[in-house]
């Protein structure tokens, strides 16, 4: 099982993840809203919905920059951004999503399975021996 380097890289991958989730969550919610404004002729639940629409956006954004740097130890592909590239054969996704299913193994187990090496990564930090590159004669 591969780790990571730092804490910061750690609190990345969990970051956006919760972004992708929420994200994901959220899109329904607020068609959804706008839909029932629009029978209901609710002006007031309409902005809100608006309003939300907007907040998702932002998180999308958000998610969308800081995705860019949340890469397999491994592998070094960016795991949790959308690039394009060929998935292993035995990647399998949730919803339709390969993202969404790292991003759930993130926030709930604390390990994932890289779509691209299909290698498991624990959401830990390598530990360092003071002594490891040094020679004592």
């Amino acid at each position: 099982m591969h780790r990571f380097q730092s804490k910061s890289t750690i609190l990345r991958f969990r970051l956006t993840a919760l972004l992708l989730v929420v994200k994901w969550a959220l899109v329904p919610l607020v068609v959804g809203l706008l839909i029932y404004s629009l029978i209901a002729n609710d002006r007031d639940l309409a902005i809100g919905a608006l309003g939300l629409g907007f907040v998702t956006l932002l998180m999308g954004i958000l998610q969308w920059v800081l995705a860019s740097r949340t890469r397999c130890p491994l592998c070094m592909t960016p795991v949790l951004a959308s690039k394009g590239c060929s998935k292993h054969r035995h990647a399998r996704r949730f919803l339709g999503s390969f993202r969404l299913r790292v991003a759930l193994a993130v926030l709930f187990r604390g390990s994932f399975l890289c779509p691209y090496c299909h290698e498991k990564s624990a959401m830990l930090v390598r530990t360092r021996h003071p002594n490891s590159g040094t020679r004592q004669y």
